[in-house]
């Protein structure tokens, strides 16, 4: 992985709505939407939302096979858990009041419900997304530059070495980064394609100061299963609609009876610094990986410069592939 490798690798520019589901499929959605109702440096709101959706081969109505609400408050200036519910409720959520979603946030979370991460549940997706989420928030902040009474918080610049954007010379350390790569946001469209407005599960609407994360996971079994994924993060903008700073697509297979990654391939769509997407080059270091292993192996095999956060990230989702084929397989039997 060189800088050398970066002409044939740059991104591609906003996916745009999703693809209309595929017949026999089941597509799991989620967002995760950041406000701050006292203002920028007030308390952070986070509310998720995440669905389920078998899609029958023959034609019937789509069902929704799990649905998950989720809402976090942190308490001012911080990333430390005020209040946390979900519904449907989980008794077990208590034990995150308190934690502070930086480092250690996921294995805390790991320990504290275990039976949602060996299930593979959305909440569970959810709440795995919370520490990355909360910390890109800031985002939101570069397009509302006055809103709210509250005292900016300012983010402390990664450090170098911890992602291939912040590799040894990359440009993202330059002190004028900004001016020399321009602004590299890029504007996006509504996530739902209008031939199929049944794709996602209800989306908030918000037209104040709000950040997104928001996840697709098509899953086809056949002979392999098949796996079609993306993410974007987007926020508000003052003059109406949204833009990203952050998306990948993904497209993968794996064996139907192992789970073993077959192929892996990755689109970086939008990125913020030119060496970004180098990490798309390392994918072949998961091939012969159990998806359901996903979570504990990227981290593993990509640290440091050999991976992308948000890559990771999206990549680590798709350890829960296997639990929505087995809801598919039930669906269609049921």
């Amino acid at each position: 992985m060189t800088i050398e490798d970066l002409p044939a690798l740059q991104p591609a520019g906003p996916l745009g709505p999703s693809p209309v589901r595929p017949p026999g499929s089941v597509r799991r959605t989620s967002t995760l939407d950041t406000r701050w109702p006292g203002g920028f440096g007030t308390g952070l709101h986070i509310d998720g939302r995440a669905r389920d959706l078998y899609t029958p081969a023959d034609g019937r109505p789509p069902l929704v096979v799990a649905e998950d609400r989720l809402r976090v408050r942190f308490t001012p200036a911080s990333r430390v858990i005020e209040e946390i519910e979900s519904t449907p409720a989980r008794s077990e959520l208590a034990l995150l009041t308190g934690a502070r979603c930086g480092g250690g946030f996921r294995t805390r979370l790991a320990q504290a419900l275990p039976r949602e991460r060996d299930t593979g549940t959305s909440l569970y997706l959810m709440l795995d997304d919370l520490a990355a989420v909360s910390l890109i928030a800031d985002f939101a902040e570069t397009r509302w530059p006055f809103a709210g009474p509250g005292t900016h918080r300012v983010a402390a610049r990664p450090q170098e070495g911890v992602c291939t954007g912040f590799m040894p010379g990359s440009s993202a350390l330059s002190p004028d980064h900004v001016r020399k790569g321009g602004d590299r946001t890029r504007r996006v469209v509504p996530l739902p394609h209008p031939d199929d407005p049944a794709g996602w599960h209800e989306l908030a609407a918000p037209t104040e100061p709000s950040m997104r994360r928001a996840r697709r996971i098509d899953v086809t079994p056949g002979e392999v299963i098949g796996v079609d994924a993306m993410f974007q993060d987007s926020a508000t903008v003052p003059e109406g609609g949204r833009r990203a700073v952050h998306e990948y697509r993904l497209h993968a297979t794996a064996h139907a009876r192992t789970g073993a990654l077959l192929t892996l391939r990755a689109e970086p769509r939008i990125l913020p610094y030119d060496e970004c997407p180098l990490a798309v080059l390392n994918l072949d270091r998961l091939l012969g990986t159990p998806l359901a292993d996903l979570r504990t192996t990227v981290p593993r095999v990509l640290r440091g410069t050999d991976g992308c956060t948000h890559l990771n990230d999206a990549l680590r989702a798709l350890a829960e592939v296997p639990t929505l084929v087995a809801a598919l397989h039930r669906s269609a039997q049921e």
